[in-house]
């Protein structure tokens, strides 16, 4: 009987990859967005800038950002439904070229569901009769060719999600007094981190302060490490 034992896994860990796919560009967007902006704000806070510099500064970030966090993803997207194509298509192929076979694989695959032998050949010939077996076979193995990943909806969702993200110290920024612009910003920048894990590992299903507590540790990171190398740059210069 023929088995489609490594291309199997292969599909399963595609169609998995799909179903994430939005939530993890936007995901990515948003923290992206958030880190690098408030890193940029901070390091120009940092050399002593004024108020319209660091804002000037921060929104040349939001969309340069927004646009190179969409374009980074409509490229990765689409190499990887590029791969996910060529092997439907090896699949199917195979598929065809050994049709009995699989079809003998379908009623294995329904009879370890609990179906009967008898039922679970039934059903296979049904399907063989009215020509959607086919179909059935590529289902079975994890395969949908009409919900392959979709570049521009990975694309759209890491730019909306960036600019959000950015927004985020941006709009701090502009409405914290200048006295305590640092803090207010850093402290508006972890609660929006931890508020991103929290949803994202929520809506994946996996430990939610393990995910807040990942976030806030390269956040705070990226901002410290922006803002000496600013403090630096503006002492020297100034």
């Amino acid at each position: 009987m023929s088995k489609l034992s490594t291309p199997t896994s292969e599909v399963h860990i595609a169609t998995s990859t799909n179903q994430l796919n939005k939530l993890r560009a936007a995901v990515l967007g948003a923290n992206d967005g958030i880190v690098s902006t408030a890193g940029l704000v901070l390091g120009v806070t940092g050399a002593a800038a004024s108020k319209e510099t660091i804002l000037l500064a921060g929104f040349a970030g939001l969309i340069s950002g927004a646009l190179s966090m969409a374009a980074g993803e409509f490229v990765s997207v689409s190499s990887q439904r590029d791969s996910e194509k060529a092997f439907l298509k090896k699949t199917q192929v195979h598929i065809k070229k050994n049709h009995d076979s699989e079809a003998d694989e379908l009623i294995e695959r329904y009879q370890a569901k609990g179906l009967s032998e008898k039922t679970a050949m039934q059903v296979a010939t049904e399907f063989k009769e009215n020509g959607t077996l086919t179909v059935e076979l590529e289902k079975e193995l994890g395969i949908d060719p009409d919900d392959l990943t979709n570049p521009w909806s990975a694309a759209t969702a890491s730019a909306i999600s960036f600019t959000i993200g950015a927004a985020i110290p941006l709009l701090t920024v502009l409405v914290a007094p200048s006295a305590v612009l640092v803090p207010v910003t850093v402290s508006a920048v972890l609660l929006s981190l931890v508020l991103t894990g929290t949803l994202s590992a929520r809506a994946g299903k996996a430990k939610q302060l393990l995910a807040a507590l990942r976030f806030v540790v390269w956040g705070v990171g990226a901002m410290i490490i922006t803002y000496i190398i600013g403090h630096l740059i503006g002492v020297n210069i100034n």
